[in-house]
């Protein structure tokens, strides 16, 4: 693949093979995959300071917000070598959904509040979208903001919103008008979680991490400063947000990485003195999956693409969304399969030595979370509608 690219490409490549190797050395992915809230969220921070520093931060931003202003191979190149290299992603609240809403729609006052603050990760975001009776149809949303002077009151509850517990912002989709299609009566706001009234209730989800929340609104205040664009047109800023957390979704690079550490494993396990990795039927699935992922990849780099000549990612984004998703789950499968008995082992139960490797209690922790996969960022179902939609008409 490496002669696809131009030589400064190449020297780019290079350069971000050396920053990973450096920077994300093994003291910090320890702390990164710690379930500790007091180390988790610091190590977090400080792994996109450096990026920060670095000035790779944010690799979809225009360069007059702060971003890299790179074209589409190097956006490739760089996320390409972040999954092979094991390196976690930024935290995308901010980064990937709410501040491209903000520099794109926001107030020139809203852009200098708010972008500084989530390029240098000293704010946390989290999402607002779902609630306990919206959630793939979320235009139903019941969350209600009534006008109160320049503020607005805040009632109801989201649901299903990834790291709360650790959020100084989130952005809302909340219902200020009732009247005519439910499309039109959503407002997008910016609430600040200190304010009194908001309540975070956990979730502990099948894997046993704590990453979910419910978030309740009880008589919150929101000054009208916080409202992006105008009132009951959040559903257009909402879509441009989504377009964007699907494409992100799809994860292709990094089922790309999982897929390789499969390989990995299989060729180390041994079964009647041949390798799982030498099985016909096991390499046929493995390539099948490798196929898909490249066609998956190839699309990928076509939104990219668009995006980068001014763009916004349409009913492509919702294609990756499927596919990635899927593809996702079914690397997890082959993984869990691989584990074998393994695959029910308890962080603690048995160690490496014990076992023969230590990737079983990974691999159920991963397809657990995973299944939920097809169903955030808009359930795959209600991808094939979008698509139906704005590709066939329908």
């Amino acid at each position: 693949m490496d002669t696809s690219f131009a030589a400064e490409d190449l020297a780019f490549r290079d350069e971000v093979r050396a920053f990973f190797a450096r920077a994300y050395d093994q003291e910090l992915q320890a702390r990164l995959g710690s379930r500790d809230p007091a180390i988790f969220k610091p190590a977090v921070i400080e792994w996109q300071k450096r990026l920060q520093a670095q000035g790779w931060i944010a690799p979809g931003w225009p360069a007059e917000y702060g971003g890299t202003g790179w074209d589409d191979t190097k956006s490739f190149i760089y996320e390409s070598e972040r999954a092979a290299a094991g390196v976690r992603d930024v935290i995308p609240f901010g980064l990937k959904m709410v501040g491209p809403v903000i520099y794109t729609f926001g107030t020139d006052e809203q852009k200098e509040r708010f972008l500084p603050a989530i390029l240098g990760s000293d704010e946390w975001w989290c999402q607002g979208y779902s609630e306990p009776g919206a959630g793939s149809d979320l235009a139903s949303l019941k969350t209600r903001a009534d006008v109160d002077g320049d503020d607005y009151i805040v009632n109801g509850a989201k649901i299903w919103t990834s790291y709360a517990q650790y959020a100084d912002w989130i952005f809302c989709l909340v219902r200020t008008n009732s009247d005519g299609k439910k499309q039109q009566g959503i407002t997008f706001l910016l609430i600040d979680m200190t304010t009194p009234g908001i309540k975070i209730n956990p979730i502990i989800s099948i894997d046993g991490h704590h990453s979910l929340n419910e978030v309740e609104f009880n008589n919150v205040r929101v000054p009208m400063a916080n409202r992006i664009g105008e009132q009951d047109k959040g559903w257009t800023y909402a879509k441009a947000l989504l377009a964007h957390e699907r494409t992100a979704i799809a994860g292709v690079a990094d089922s790309k990485r999982t897929l390789e550490q499969i390989r990995e494993h299989a060729a180390r396990e041994i079964n009647g003195g041949k390798s799982l990795l030498s099985d016909p039927l096991f390499q046929k699935r493995l390539s099948d999956i490798e196929i898909d992922l490249m066609a998956l990849e190839f699309t990928e780099l076509r939104v990219l693409a668009s995006v980068a000549s001014g763009g916004a990612p349409g009913a492509e984004s919702s294609m990756l969304k499927i596919k990635g998703t899927e593809m996702q789950q079914a690397v997890q499968e082959l993984l869990m399969e691989v584990a074998a008995y393994y695959q029910g082992l308890l962080p603690g139960d048995l160690n490496a030595e014990q076992v023969g490797h230590d990737f079983g209690s990974q691999a159920r922790q991963s397809y657990m979370y995973g299944r939920a996969a097809t169903v955030y960022g808009g359930s795959n179902e209600v991808q094939k509608n979008i698509i139906a939609k704005a590709v066939l008409g329908l």
